[in-house]
């Protein structure tokens, strides 16, 4: 059975970072954010068609891994994080996403501990609307009553941290 982990939160928080260095300890699979690959390619001015399309990307991506049977799963963001987008971008959820139920074992939240870095893709770049879309992320997953844990610190001590979070759900 594959244990899956999902990296979730607010932009520029080291989760693209954190994802193939969590997989790497773990021998795990990574599934990038397809969100930004989505961006790279359509530009960042998202509709409901857009993260409905992101929505989709997520779901296949995550099926295609899983089919490979891995033990271990690590996903650099998920539907979850679309909804989060939705809400702070169309101002309310997708019923679709909402619909979705194949969560992740464990969600890791990297804190705001991390300087603000542009990268072509990122939206919500002020302290105000990087705190807010923060807390539309952890609602998301307290509305969903998952299972997840802050990821703190730089480098070597955000991937301990993580590792400890993983260990203390007992999913090692």
């Amino acid at each position: 059975m594959t244990r899956h982990i999902c990296l979730h939160g607010a932009e520029s928080t080291g989760k693209s970072i954190l994802a193939p260095r969590l997989a790497l300890r773990l021998g795990a699979l990574v599934v990038p954010e397809y969100g930004r690959t989505y961006a790279e390619a359509n530009g960042t001015d998202f509709d409901e068609v857009d993260l409905l399309a992101i929505f989709d990307g997520h779901r296949a991506a995550t099926r295609d891994a899983l089919a490979q049977r891995p033990e271990w799963l690590v996903s650099d963001t998920d539907p979850l994080m679309t909804q989060a987008w939705a809400i702070m971008l169309l101002g309310r959820r997708l019923p679709e996403i909402d619909d979705w139920a194949d969560v992740a074992d464990l969600y890791l939240v990297p804190a705001m501990d991390l300087p603000w870095t542009e990268d072509g893709t990122r939206l919500f770049g002020s302290a105000p609307a990087r705190q807010r879309f923060m807390d539309v992320a952890i609602g998301e997953l307290e509305r969903r009553r998952v299972r997840w844990a802050w990821v703190e610190g730089e480098g070597e001590a955000r991937l301990a941290s993580a590792l400890a979070a993983i260990a203390a759900a007992d999913l090692a």
